[in-house]
Order: structure tokens, then C-alpha cells, then sequence
């Protein structure tokens, strides 16, 4: 499958290094794609318009603050390809701990939605740390994926679950990013309490349920 990581953060770094040595086609998406040495990828960067020319999947993989800037241009190219949104609305213009520039009654994945109005965007991932994203047997839990199409759902729950993931909740349409989204304070708060980020959520079900 021929997958472009938006982003060349430690997330896209982590997704696009992982999916490269499963077997996939992976290009980066950058604004400057003269990085790639500075950055040692081992897969090819490009400028975002022409990573996602001819992508099965696209991995939104930017800063929550630029993510609509970034992608809102790219909308002819993403006309029906599924975009997988890992980005967080994370504001730290008052320092750390960041606040949420959007909750609540909105969310992220909702306006990348509507922004991308033609595309099927899927929310997933951006409970945990990158390296537990592409490596979840080092300390497994349980992930979510939301979105509208339910086609879309499943494109993206196979490739988590080739990567690794074995507890997989689906909660409904894109407003389902808003809960996810939410969690990030409470996800920052533990960090500092545990002194890691290698710690995950896991969801207990009730006993035959």
C-alpha cells in the first residue's frame, strides 16, 4: 500500500519507519524537503502536495496547530482517500502544560472532516506515545478509531492491527474524536505522575460483555 506520512515529527517519523519495513510505499510530507539527511529517514521526503499524489492512506501525523493550514490546500488531492488523524489540538502559547484550542462541542478530526469534506478521515491513535503507536507489544492497551465511513474504519483498523494492535474500539462517527481529544490533559497529568510516556489506557469490559 502506498502510505504518506504528513509530518516529520517524532509520530510520522515513527509511522513512516515502521511502515516502510513492513513493506509498504511511504513517502514523507514536508514543507521543506531538503531535511531528509538532517533528519536521517531512510524513506523519501517530499514537499505535502506531492507526497499525496497517487496515496492509498494518508497519516496526518502534523502539529494539531497546523493541520488544517497544511491540508486544507490538498483537498482535489485527497478526494476519497482515507486520512488517518493522529494530531492533537495542543495550544502552548501559556507554556506547559499545554490547554485545547478546540472541545467540547467541536474537535480536531471534526473540522480536518469538514475541511476535507471529500475525504474519509479516521481518528485514532493520538492516545498514546509514538513509540507504542508502531510498537504496541512493548506495553499493550487498548486504541480507538472514529470516523464516519465505516469502510474507512476498517482500512485503518487492518493496518493497526498489522502493526501490532489487538484491542480495538470503534466509537462511531468523527465526533467521537472529541472524547479521544479529551483525554490529553488527563494523558499529559499522568506523564509527569509516572515519569513516562510508555504507559497505556486499557479498557475493561463488563464480565460477558
Amino acid at each position: 500500500m502506498r502510505v504518506a506520512v504528513l509530518g516529520t515529527g517524532m509520530v510520522g517519523r515513527a509511522w513512516a519507519e515502521r511502515l516502510a519495513e513492513l513493506g509498504h510505499d511511504v513517502v514523507m510530507g514536508t514543507r521543506d524537503p531538503t531535511r531528509g539527511d538532517e533528519l536521517g529517514l531512510s524513506v523519501p521526503l517530499q514537499e505535502h502536495a506531492r507526497a499525496v499524489v497517487g496515496a492509498d492512506l494518508v497519516i496526518n501525523a502534523l502539529n494539531g496547530k497546523a493541520s488544517l493550514a497544511v491540508l486544507g490546500p490538498l483537498a482535489d488531492e485527497l478526494a476519497g482517500v482515507v486520512v488517518m488523524d493522529i494530531s492533537n489540538p495542543l495550544d502552548f502559547s501559556a507554556g506547559f502544560p499545554p490547554t485545547l484550542f478546540v472541545k467540547d462541542t467541536d474537535s480536531l478530526g471534526e473540522q480536518i472532516q469538514r475541511t476535507l469534506s471529500r475525504s474519509r478521515v479516521v481518528k485514532t491513535m493520538n492516545t498514546l506515545t509514538a513509540g507504542l503507536q508502531v510498537h504496541p507489544e512493548r506495553n499493550r492497551g487498548t486504541v480507538f478509531v472514529a470516523g464516519d465511513e465505516a469502510q474507512a474504519k476498517a482500512a485503518v483498523v487492518a493496518l493497526l492491527t498489522e502493526v501490532g494492535h489487538r484491542d480495538i474500539i470503534d466509537l462511531g462517527d468523527i465526533q467521537g474524536s472529541r472524547g479521544v481529544e479529551l483525554f490529553l490533559p488527563l494523558w499529559l497529568r499522568l506523564m509527569g505522575v509516572l515519569g513516562t510516556a510508555e504507559f497505556q489506557i486499557e479498557v475493561r469490559r463488563p464480565v460477558g460483555g
